[in-house]
């Protein structure tokens, strides 16, 4: 076969990339990436890392951000030139925002190539702008490039940053593949840098609620535990649970001697769920600490937050009894005033279970329950069933639409893996996304062996299901896991009914403009892509819809708007 440096330079640095870690790639097809994609599959082939390919560059993008949130890994995606690379920019802007690890690989002609109107060809260096971390342009690869040299440096160089996304542009010129030879290597662990930081040491006592955002993890519920505060946390914070969980939390900040007397907020992680937050970060009088992550932008609403810091402990110091016993007041105020709230009204929850032995109540309660479960299912029915059906070793993927409010609202606490793109908090890759944190997480060879018979479950809105549809694309011998795709068809953008402009615009206006009403039959859609349909018309079927089950599924609910 004919020697080609593409081909030599393709194999040398997925192997120094495999021997720092690296375990999953994702391919989509073309000419000029092609020595990049057939060293793939021959390390696949070997045992050395999991190869993923996929026809839309925007699917590959968020399924590598997914496979890269559940593993703790960056994740490699590799495309060939032109539109291909610009393809990815909403992927790379998510691992941005949200400090995700992502690596891009993309081929591009050699100088002589650019700048003259070749096909294909535009201007990839600088490409994603300020999104990425680190990149570098790297040259053709000749008869004189000492391949072992450069390709070392290169991985060092993408996977030395772990705050953000890398992109190495890679230019190939022809023969623009060859033999492909697998280097000699063991597969590394990725061992990530731990920057050291500013802590701030706070004492514990009234006065102090913790706010837990996206990606803030159990670290964030161990500080509430330890300071006796209030813990608010976002249904997708991964701190949801714990004895000091305030789930109302909305309705207390805007309550007379809960949110007024707030005299302290630490944040951890990215809150973007509600208005009450920031409103309360930006009250005078109230001092913010916020714990921020490397290379990501500081959240800092209003620009009242009054201190940064790379972490937070507690002090150790023994409280005096008096501020110690106001300090178990202080949280028991809000939890308990939070399940006050939370409690449903007796006519949405159901029928009673509790019956006396006259036929005729008897035959009351059956038609009123046989009632309960004929009707609609109901946003907040759709949440809360999704979430009592997910456990420790299954994983959630909330899309970004009216639900997942919904749930930050009323769903209780429960240490669940949960997972939403919050870092531009946008409609795209959904599905994609989630699909990345299955294949991940059910890997039958590695990882926990509870978390392998797992089932991912992705909530969303019928526009972010029809927005990521590519996704829904698996191609002949690519892996399939178990996952739900829970679909709340409401026939639009309901989540738009919400803002000031639906009272104020034209109906008919903004219905077609921000509404976006459709009328896309799923069950087809479903038929076309190769998954199960189910149509949850009721109350009654939605427990059962839920149950795990192997392959893939779409779960039709269909909303009242």
């Amino acid at each position: 076969m004919t020697r080609s440096p593409a081909s030599e330079l393709a194999s040398a640095l997925l192997g120094e990339l495999v021997r720092r870690g690296l375990r999953d790639l994702v391919v989509c097809p073309g000419s000029r990436s092609q020595a990049l994609a057939l060293a793939a599959a021959r390390f696949e082939q070997a045992g050395l890392l999991r190869l993923h390919v996929r026809i839309d560059e925007r699917v590959a993008g968020f399924l590598a951000l997914g496979l890269a949130v559940e593993t703790g890994v960056p994740a490699a995606v590799v495309v060939t030139s032109g539109t291909a690379v610009a393809n990815l920019h909403p992927a790379v802007l998510e691992a941005s925002h949200a400090g995700i690890p992502l690596l891009v690989l993309s081929a591009d002609r050699p100088e002589e190539l650019r700048g003259i109107g070749s096909n294909q060809t535009t201007v990839q260096p600088g490409i994603f702008a300020g999104a990425v971390r680190r990149e570098l342009d790297v040259p053709a690869p000749d008869d004189a490039t000492p391949i072992a040299e450069l390709a070392a440096a290169l991985a060092e160089e993408a996977l030395g940053e772990t705050t953000g996304p890398v992109h190495l542009n890679l230019a190939f010129r022809e023969p623009l593949s060859g033999a492909v030879s697998l280097p000699d290597l063991d597969p590394g662990e990725w061992a990530p840098a731990s920057p050291a930081g500013e802590t701030v040491v706070l004492e514990p006592g009234p006065g102090t609620v913790v706010v837990a955002g996206a990606g803030a993890g159990a670290e964030a519920e161990e500080l509430a535990h330890r300071l006796g505060a209030p813990l608010i946390a976002e249904v997708a914070s991964g701190a949801r649970f714990g004895p000091n969980l305030v789930v109302a939390y909305r309705r207390l900040l805007g309550t007379a001697n809960f949110g007024d007397r707030v005299e302290r907020v630490v944040v951890l992680g990215h809150p973007t769920l509600s208005r009450e937050v920031p409103a309360l970060i930006a009250r005078r009088g109230v001092e913010t600490i916020v714990v921020t992550r490397p290379g990501v932008e500081r959240y800092d609403p209003g620009h009242a937050v009054a201190r940064f810091a790379d972490a937070v402990e507690v002090s150790d110091a023994e409280l005096p009894p008096e501020r110690a016993r106001a300090a178990r007041a202080w949280v028991g105020r809000w939890v308990q005033a939070s399940r006050a709230l939370l409690e449903r009204d007796p006519a949405e929850a159901g029928p009673s279970s509790s019956i006396g032995t006259d036929y005729r109540e008897r035959a009351a309660f059956a038609k009123e329950q046989l009632a309960h479960l004929r009707a609609q299912v109901s946003r907040r029915d759709l949440v809360e069933a999704v979430w009592a059906a997910s456990w420790p070793h299954d994983r959630l993927v909330l899309g970004a639409s009216r639900l997942i409010r919904e749930a930050d609202m009323a769903v209780p606490g429960k240490k669940l893996r949960v997972h939403a793109n919050r870092g531009l908090a946008g409609i795209d890759g959904t599905v994609a996304t989630a699909m990345g944190i299955a294949l991940a997480s059910q890997d039958a060879g590695e990882g926990d062996a509870a978390s392998s018979r797992g089932t991912t479950r992705v909530l969303l809105g019928d526009l972010a299901l029809l927005h990521d549809v590519g996704a829904l694309l698996v191609g002949e011998g690519e892996r399939s896991p178990r996952i739900q795709v829970i679909v709340g068809n409401d026939g639009g953008g309901t989540i738009f009914d919400g803002l000031e402009v639906a009272g104020s615009a034209d109906r008919a206006h903004f219905d077609r403009v921000m509404l976006t009403p459709q009328r896309v039959e799923l069950a087809s859609l479903a038929a076309a892509y190769g998954w199960e349909h189910r149509l949850v018309a009721t109350r009654g079927d939605l427990e059962q819809a839920l149950t795990a089950t192997p392959g893939r599924v779409i779960l039709e609910v269909p909303l009242a708007r």
